[in-house]
């Protein structure tokens, strides 16, 4: 009988705590909604490779099925400001990103950087060129983030803090874009992959880095792409595609929703 009792009470225990952090989540989430959001950022955060294009948006391609859009959807914001943009560097983001951050704005997210390192660079001379270019290429992307990425960042994530002082700002990482020892039975290499893998994390790393100095949350969605990257059964990334090229190595809208949006939604 005392060992039901000392169940029953650990079980209503755990369901209160269950409720009072549901709860907190859903406040803050409506805190958030209350005071604006403003998505910031490049392909990762517009959208490419989502498909469903604002027609007002042009070459940035910013879509409905992206993140930032599906959060704005779910939680009505005051004001949802979405400037992400197709290609965009660090000092893209600087120059023609910011204007709606002021000092009420709740929330802002952003991911950048990888433009900045050369991703797209990197992925093309691995398609394109020998396993030993390929890895020559990581190894310069990796010493850009060493060397250079840090301080860009700073610049970034100071003028929105300094725009935005009271705002939660959630800065979203990237990928790893293979999963190795996968499906794929042609193409890169698995020393290739493993490479492209192991830069993405550099890159992550560095971004954390930099975030965590600014106060910032990242949103780290390796793991929510975990089982989902290229060459497995289940794919949230566009593989190579020669009939758009720049939706290549982009989440695919499930990527977008089940990748990108639970992290958000959890930094949140």
């Amino acid at each position: 009988m005392r060992r039901s009792r000392i169940t029953a009470y650990v079980t209503s225990l755990l369901l209160a705590v269950g409720v009072t952090l549901t709860g907190a989540a859903t406040a803050q989430a409506r805190t958030a909604a209350a005071t604006g959001y403003v998505a910031l950022g490049d392909s990762y955060s517009s959208g490419v490779g989502a498909g469903s294009y604002t027609s007002e948006s042009g070459d940035c391609k910013r879509s409905t099925k992206s993140f930032p859009y599906l959060w704005k959807t779910a939680h009505s914001p005051s004001s949802f400001d979405f400037k992400a943009c197709s290609g965009a560097r660090t000092g893209d983001v600087t120059a023609n990103q910011l204007g709606p951050l002021t000092s009420s704005t709740g929330l802002v997210s952003i991911s950048i950087g990888g433009n900045d390192a050369g991703f797209s660079d990197v992925m093309t001379t691995c398609v394109l060129q020998s396993e030993s270019s390929c890895l020559s290429r990581i190894a310069t992307a990796k010493a850009y983030v060493d060397s250079t990425l840090p301080g860009n960042l700073n610049s970034v994530y100071s003028a929105i803090r300094a725009k935005a002082p009271s705002a939660h700002v959630v800065v979203l990482g990237y990928p790893r874009f293979y999963k190795l020892n996968g499906s794929c039975l042609t193409g890169l290499s698995e020393t290739e992959r493993s490479a492209i893998n192991g830069a993405a994390d550099y890159l992550d790393s560095a971004i954390a880095a930099r975030a965590a100095a600014y106060g910032f949350t990242f949103g780290d969605v390796r793991g929510t792409f975990t089982g989902h990257e290229i060459c497995s059964s289940s794919v949230w990334l566009h593989s190579l595609n020669w009939l758009d090229i720049g939706e290549s190595y982009h989440p695919t809208a499930a990527g977008q929703s089940g990748g990108y949006l639970p992290v958000l939604n959890g930094a949140v």
